[in-house]
């Protein structure tokens, strides 16, 4: 699964307008009216890291290069849509292969942008969105069942594995609860994963505020707050319109200026990006040299030979050991010689969890 997240919400929420400052491009059609985005447009926007810049400067690099992440514009859905209605089997489609859901509602009155049920109310909005994802997973998996349900019969023990835990599933969506709520056992995660169901993907809910708003929020993002934490899942503060306006000034130092104007301290799209992150559970290793510095994604609870492949499949392949530096050690330390003269250089194992921060140089023979 990539490291992506696809942007979705209502038609004329911002969710355009929000990704094209995400991804400082006009790649996204923000135009007032249902449906004008009607292919995902993807864009891949670099992970705030202070910690890259600041062992880069130690090792002198000549090259500063940050992870990514992948954001891709969904269109508009709209009620009706696990049914059709609008585009909606092409965008339910394009939300499957996404692996989280950053969820735009507008939280903001006024304006001179319609919205399409005629009165803002995010809690609502939210419902409709989930209930279309729901219906559109409780039709997918009851048109499964039969056929797994005579596997089973026969004798396939794949199928007699999972037809219980698609049983279970489909029991937890027809009582009105999303499939990221069900009890899934570690054993049946790769099996639960590959049902590929779209309420089972974890939720980031972007609260879409008035200029006004954009430092502390107000009493719609709030009721939005409160049902992120009901539900387990994140909350972020945002004015698309400002935004949109930070990422056409030219320098980071206008752009800090701005936002010190408005009383914030960084973009909103900064915390969606660690956010989106964070929904992922991933996590950064470094490394770091003369040549470059760079931050590399993956999955927490990878060891050292996975993480190395990221890098190159033969560093996997060929796992001798991880020269590994904490990155406060690295700091502490001023750099690769001074932990090494300092004892704090461990060689690590292929069995070893790389942790976030972590320095590594991985030794391979292929």
């Amino acid at each position: 699964m990539g490291f992506n997240c696809g942007i979705v919400g209502l038609p004329n929420v911002g969710k355009s307008t929000l990704f094209n400052a995400l991804t400082e491009t006009a790649q996204a059609d923000s135009a007032n009216y249902p449906f004008c985005t009607i292919e995902p447009n993807t864009g891949r926007v670099a992970v705030p890291d202070e910690r890259l810049g600041r062992i880069a400067a130690i090792s002198k690099s000549a090259q500063v290069v940050p992870t990514w992440l992948e954001f891709v514009d969904i269109a508009g859905l709209v009620r009706g849509a696990s049914k059709g209605e609008g585009l909606g089997n092409k965008f339910l489609g394009h939300i499957r292969e996404v692996a989280a859901i950053v969820h735009v509602l507008r939280c903001f009155e006024g304006g001179e942008i319609t919205h399409v049920e005629d009165s803002i109310d995010p809690i609502r909005d939210a419902e409709t969105v989930e209930t279309e994802l729901m219906l559109a997973d409780l039709e997918s998996l009851e048109k499964r069942i039969g056929p797994m349900e005579k596997r089973a019969k026969s004798g396939d023990k794949e199928a007699k594995t999972l037809l219980p835990l698609m049983m279970r599933t489909l029991a937890a969506l027809q009582d009105g609860e999303p499939a990221r709520n069900v009890a899934v056992s570690e054993d049946e995660e790769p099996a639960f994963q590959a049902l590929q169901l779209i309420t089972a993907k974890p939720v980031l809910y972007v609260c879409n505020v008035d200029e006004e708003s954009a430092a502390d929020g107000n009493a719609l993002s709030q009721r939005v707050a409160e049902m992120a934490a009901k539900t387990g899942q994140s909350c972020v503060l945002v004015s698309a319109a400002i935004e949109a306006e930070v990422a056409m000034l030219g320098s980071p130092e206008e752009k800090a200026e701005f936002l010190e104007t408005l009383g914030l301290a960084e973009t909103g799209l900064a915390r969606i990006i660690r956010a989106g992150y964070e929904l992922l559970d991933l996590i950064t290793y470094l490394t770091s040299g003369p040549k470059e510095s760079r931050a590399w994604t993956i999955p927490r609870g990878t060891r050292a030979p996975q993480a190395a492949a990221v890098i190159h499949t033969d560093f996997e392949k060929g796992f001798i050991r991880a020269e590994t530096i904490s990155y406060d050690d690295f700091m502490n330390c001023n750099g690769e010689v001074g932990a090494k003269e300092a004892g704090k250089m461990r060689l690590e194992g292929k069995d070893y969890v790389v942790q976030d921060g972590d320095i590594m140089l991985f030794r391979f023979n292929v």
